[in-house]
This record gives structure tokens, C-alpha cells and sequence, in this order.
């Protein structure tokens, strides 16, 4: 299910097929065991209402989590080049050796972090993520030795700024990681199902029965196709972009 997840498109695909399947299952089998008369009719169509709105409000909940993931990536990124930005005007404090050491560092991590959100294979990533522990590292050493050398406040200022740096890294991380749970999604597709199992059984024998079973599933599929989509940090189409550690690096590439 997580690779699923992950490519929204599978999600469109595969929840159609299955709700369309649900919904035809609901109007050819269940039908033929069991018919719906008139004079239950009425008490049918509350409870499919009620499902329906249970579907809804759950389909809504789920779509307020993504966008309150997507918003916080979004913030956090910003965040992150705030504390690179702060930390590369910081490293002036240092001895002149060492702030061009630490400032030369900064500005590679800056490129490392842009590869972090715009890279999509799987491979590049765990390069990418690997050389940014390994800069993080260098990064710590380079603050560490000036401080232990000169235990001043001035110094610390600049360590300060060196720890919001490394932090901010493992909060966007934190962010990318939070996803909807899959039991959320599993309770979702089978409460979808259930409606589209209702729905075909409540629904009446004409000519335009059939061809009405596919409204239902479409919406909820593409419901859920962008549910995953804005969920889904590398997946999709909707990505959060790196507008503000790009413009850092095109500032400093200027000067």
C-alpha cells in the first residue's frame, strides 16, 4: 500500500476500478438475491444517506490532514532558509579562516538541501541524504573548534545559529515523514465501498442505471487521488517547491 501511496496515479487507477466494481456488484448480485421494494425504499435511502455523509465528512477530514501536512512543508522550508540565511551572515563572527571555511560548507549544504526537495529517485535521494549527514557533521566541526578555542558570547551566537541550522533540517524531515496513516486510508476505502455497494443495490433497473454507477466512483477517486497527491511530498503532481532556499543560493551566487 505504501508504493501506492506514494504515486497518486495508482490510487485514481486502482480505487476506480474498485469502487466501479462495488457499485456493479451492488446492482447485479445483491439485486438478484434480494430485491428492493417500494415500501422499503424510504428507510434505504436514509441509511445511504447517512453513509454517504459519513463518507463525506470523512473525505473532508482527510483532505483538511493533507493540506495541513502540505502547509506545514511549506513553512518549515522556509524556516530552513532562514536559518542557513542567518548562519552564513553569522559566520563573519568567526576568525577569518574559519568563517570562510564555515561559509563554504553552508553554501554547499544550501545545494544538498535544494537536491533534497526536488530530487524524485529513490537512489539520488539516499546520495543526497548522505552527503547532507556528512556536511552536517563538517558543519558542527567547523563552529565547534572556534568555540572551544574562544568560549566567548559572540561565538556562541554563531553556534547558536549553527544548531537552528541542523535542526531544521530534522524538523522538515519529521514533516516529509508525516504522512495520513494507512488506517485512515483503510477505513476510507471501505467505508467507499460500502456506499457503492448501497448505491448499486438502491439503484433503479433502467436504461441509465448502469452508466449512473460510474458517477459515484469517479468522484470519490479522483477524491482520493488528491488526497494522496498533496500527501504524498515526492509523488504526484503537487510538490512543495524550494522557492526560498533557491532564492538564497541565487543571492549568494550573485554576490
Amino acid at each position: 500500500m505504501s508504493f501506492e501511496l506514494r504515486h497518486p496515479l495508482f490510487v485514481l487507477v486502482i480505487s476506480f476500478v474498485v469502487l466501479w466494481l462495488a457499485a456493479r456488484v451492488g446492482f447485479s448480485v445483491l439485486r438478484k438475491r434480494k430485491s428492493l421494494e417500494d415500501a422499503s425504499r424510504e428507510d434505504f435511502g436514509v441509511i445511504l444517506a447517512a453513509t454517504l455523509t459519513l463518507l463525506g465528512l470523512i473525505v473532508g477530514f482527510s483532505f483538511s490532514m493533507a493540506i495541513t501536512r502540505y502547509d506545514q512543508r511549506k513553512s518549515l522550508e522556509e524556516a530552513e532558509a532562514n536559518a542557513i540565511g542567518t548562519e552564513l551572515v553569522r559566520a563573519g563572527l568567526l576568525p577569518t579562516a574559519d568563517a570562510t571555511k564555515v561559509r563554504a560548507l553552508l553554501k554547499n549544504y544550501l545545494d544538498q538541501r535544494i537536491s533534497f526537495y526536488v530530487t524524485r529517485d529513490e537512489l539520488q535521494l539516499r546520495e543526497v541524504n548522505t552527503r547532507i549527514a556528512q556536511l552536517q557533521g563538517e558543519l558542527w566541526s567547523a563552529v565547534q573548534a572556534p568555540a572551544v578555542a574562544q568560549p566567548n558570547p559572540v561565538v556562541a551566537l554563531t553556534v547558536t545559529g549553527m544548531n537552528d541550522v541542523l535542526n531544521s533540517q530534522g524538523y522538515t524531515q519529521a514533516a516529509w515523514w508525516n504522512r495520513i496513516p494507512h488506517s485512515a486510508w483503510g477505513l476510507m476505502a471501505l467505508i467507499a465501498i460500502c456506499c457503492n455497494l448501497l448505491v448499486g443495490y438502491g439503484a433503479r433497473n433502467t436504461n441509465g442505471g448502469s452508466i449512473l454507477l460510474l458517477v459515484l466512483p469517479l468522484v470519490l477517486s479522483v477524491a482520493f487521488f488528491l488526497i494522496a497527491d498533496i500527501d504524498s511530498p515526492r509523488g504526484g503532481l503537487i510538490h512543495v517547491a524550494p522557492q526560498n532556499l533557491q532564492s538564497l543560493a541565487e543571492s549568494l551566487r550573485s554576490q
